[in-house]
């Protein structure tokens, strides 16, 4: 399809990394952070502080919560690292973390008397997502089709497809069965496919508007 005498292509949806050397990587961190290694905490809080916030702010957290949220979730860590034992990657187990942070931080909320005005949850989440993303340059934001998911596909698919952790690790964050999140997956993806089919046809009358 063209448009202006351009061609233009359907973005392709993300395609998830594979938790490898990186993963290995932030567990041995962990670990040396476990054995009161001052060195090994930081570098563990900084290499996967941008995942602890990315993931938060997708589960509807507005951006000042999300960046006070992610420093919650690193103070549960830190606190409780020493039961950290390896047994999933050090990035797993800091997501169910941040998970319950959120959930906690949800229910704090439902007790306390609800703000006046604040910002829908897809416009917080659109300013807290870093732009230039591969795939997503014919103006369709990411977050935007996100937006239009149930919250549990969408939680499966960020865990997955874009922070990158296996279809095991993404249950245990979630706390539900691995086939689960399969199913939550692929259910997600045929809905994000479809959305952008339909941006794509609809960009030439849009163009023409």
């Amino acid at each position: 399809m063209t448009r202006e005498g351009h061609q233009v292509t359907t973005p392709a949806l993300p395609t998830p990394a594979l938790p490898t050397a990186r993963d290995a990587s932030l567990t041995a961190w962990a670990m040396a952070a476990r054995g009161g290694d001052p060195e090994a905490v930081d570098h563990f809080v900084r290499a996967l502080h941008r995942d602890v916030r990315r993931y938060v702010a997708y589960l509807g957290v507005d951006p000042q919560s999300a960046d006070d949220l992610a420093q919650d979730t690193f103070l549960r860590a830190l606190g409780s690292l020493h039961r950290f034992e390896g047994r999933s990657s050090a990035r797993a187990w800091l997501l169910a973390i941040a998970r319950r942070a959120v959930i906690d931080s949800f229910r704090s909320a439902a007790t306390r008397p609800r703000p006046a005005d604040f910002d829908d949850w897809r416009l917080a989440v659109e300013r807290a997502q870093p732009r230039g993303l591969p795939g997503f340059d014919e103006g369709i934001a990411l977050d935007d089709l996100l937006a239009g998911l149930p919250e549990e596909r969408r939680e499966a698919f960020v865990l997955t497809q874009l922070l990158g952790l296996p279809y095991a690790e993404a249950a245990l964050v979630s706390d539900c069965p691995v086939g689960t999140v399969r199913s939550r997956v692929a259910r997600a993806r045929t809905s994000l496919i479809a959305s952008l089919s339909d941006a794509e046809r609809c960009g030439p009358a849009d163009a023409a508007a």
